[in-house]
């Protein structure tokens, strides 16, 4: 825990603007669907495969179905009437999927008694699926009582992705039997800006694996091995980011995953996603994460790759204020936070590591009951090794000293080749060394009030909080923020991006079964 004695009148503040300047992405939400959440609909309620016809299986039949919903009805009703009203005269789901396929699918929304019929019938279809994810929560809940948490925090955290779920398969177990306890499957370069969720088990990746069904489902079952091996639940973490967030997210409770990295902006800064999109698509996917018991990790350690973590270390703390604001509303837990944070100061800084450490601290004493994600250095990685594995083994410390939650593993050749498997099982010996070493040191570190640390930590939530003033002023809120290069010094304006297309205003007769089941766990 930390140390730090923060000025809880300038804390409560912080809140305060933080919902204030959420709220009209709240308003969004509540305003708006997408296609990747009306598909999220379908998957929920067990519709799966693709169409043969229409390529190697790239086009999904929740997409075929979805799309055909909005060319002859819109999407604005939301596609469980229209598909329900379908179903009506008998068949599954499958075949009404086939027959679009066959281009006989006839969809209208229906009304009255019909309407409340179908109603009725997409509710017990997607809670199918919805009670699916509760069972799988309940069976981690069961293995981790039988093979018990990793003994001490911060967990370690590292990524496998070599393109092909039957390498990763052996490399995760391998990187676990070394001392990994969650194991990311990063996933294949590009994929967040595809509209489908690719089918099966996927062998042909670049710089990572396809985020799939299968894959999650192979994934989790040789980590429930190694789990039992080794006496201890191993976590798996993919990404439920991208043009397909919601449906990845209902994937991962389908499958039980444990950790899925879901950040508010990510997706906006960093690969020009519309926002409007991307907000309304996260808020769906932190419903389904929470009703899961799924941790999220998000992203700020991201603005550090491009702004000064220095001088703009006040934009992550205002991202992480509006994160944890965003994800209360939409049912998460403290618990479920892995709110982001990164050792990204360059070391030539003077006092750089008290600077690391007081940023970190911050982190832990605003946040204190959230599994902070502590991010290892990369922008200033030059390929020294040397000074690389250095400069990890310090950023293990800091994570140490600071109590973080969840601690990445850096590599020593971050920034200069894809790490080789020597290059991990050195940097799970760093990781190792400090976190035995070090133990619980962050017991006995507090240092010392009007200290050169805990003046910084206050600079840093003084900014931060003048900021939030500014961005809570503006009607559009963090909106707006996004639009004038807040985060990461990347602009993005609301009716730009990609998949802006995908953006549906809501009728007043709009149902989604989802939505409201989920809604309803956490009112």
């Amino acid at each position: 825990m930390s140390r730090l004695q923060l000025d809880q009148a300038l804390v409560a503040r912080a809140r305060e603007l933080a919902a204030r300047a959420a709220a009209p992405v709240v308003d969004l939400a509540a305003t708006h669907t997408t296609i990747s959440v009306e598909r999220a609909q379908l998957r929920l309620a067990g519709l799966t495969g693709t169409d043969p016809v229409l390529g190697d299986g790239e086009v999904p039949w929740v997409n075929r179905v979805v799309d055909a919903v909005r060319d002859q009805v819109g999407l604005e009703h939301g596609v469980a009437l229209p598909v329900w009203h379908a179903l009506g005269s008998g068949g599954t789901l499958q075949e009404l999927a086939e027959q679009v396929g066959a281009g006989t699918a006839r969809f209208t929304v229906p009304e009255g008694s019909a309407a409340d019929r179908a109603r009725e019938a997409a509710r017990a279809a997607v809670g199918a699926g919805i009670a699916r994810i509760d069972t799988n929560r309940a069976r981690r809940e069961e293995l981790v009582a039988t093979h018990g948490n990793p003994p001490r925090r911060p967990w370690i955290y590292l990524i496998v992705a070599t393109g092909d779920i039957h390498e990763d398969i052996p490399q995760a177990q391998a990187a676990a039997r070394a001392g990994a306890d969650v194991i990311a499957v990063i996933r294949s370069t590009g994929q967040s800006l595809l509209d489908y969720v690719p089918e099966g088990a996927t062998r042909t990746g670049y710089a990572g694996t396809y985020a799939t069904q299968e894959n999650f489902r192979l994934m989790r079952a040789a980590l429930d091995d190694v789990s039992a091996e080794l006496g201890r639940y191993v976590r798996l973490t993919n990404y439920a980011s991208g043009l397909c967030m919601p449906e990845i997210a209902v994937l991962a409770g389908l499958e039980r995953l444990d950790m899925m990295l879901n950040d508010a902006m990510y997706g906006i800064l960093f690969r020009d996603i519309n926002p409007v999109r991307t907000f309304v698509d996260q808020r769906f996917s932190r419903m389904v994460h929470a009703r899961a018991g799924i941790i999220i990790n998000t992203g700020e350690d991201n603005y550090l790759t491009t702004a000064d973590a220095v001088d703009e270390a006040h934009t992550v703390t205002v991202s992480q204020l509006l994160n944890e604001r965003l994800a209360h509303e939409a049912g998460l837990a403290d618990w479920q936070l892995g709110l982001g944070h990164a050792f990204e100061i360059d070391p030539a800084v003077p006092e750089s590591f008290r600077l690391e450490l007081a940023h970190a601290l911050l982190a832990r004493g605003l946040f204190p009951d959230a599994p902070l994600k502590w991010m290892p250095p990369t922008k200033h990685m030059t390929g020294d090794v040397f000074r690389g594995y250095l400069l990890d083994g310090f950023f293990n410390l800091a994570g140490a000293l600071t109590g973080q939650g969840i601690l990445l593993v850096g590599m020593m050749t971050e920034a200069v080749v894809t790490p080789w498997l020597s290059d991990r099982d050195l940097a799970l010996r760093n990781v190792r060394y400090v976190l035995e070493a070090a133990g619980n040191l962050h017991e006995d570190f507090a240092p010392q009030p009007g200290g050169f640390i805990d003046r910084r930590a206050h600079t840093v939530l003084t900014e931060a909080v003048d900021l939030l003033e500014r961005i809570a002023a503006h009607p559009q809120g963090l909106i707006q923020a996004v639009a004038d290069g807040t985060f990461g010094i990347t602009k993005r304006a609301p009716d730009g991006g990609k998949g802006l297309d995908g953006v549906v205003v809501k009728a007043a007769d709009h149902f989604d079964p989802a939505t409201e089941l989920l809604e309803r766990t956490h009112a």
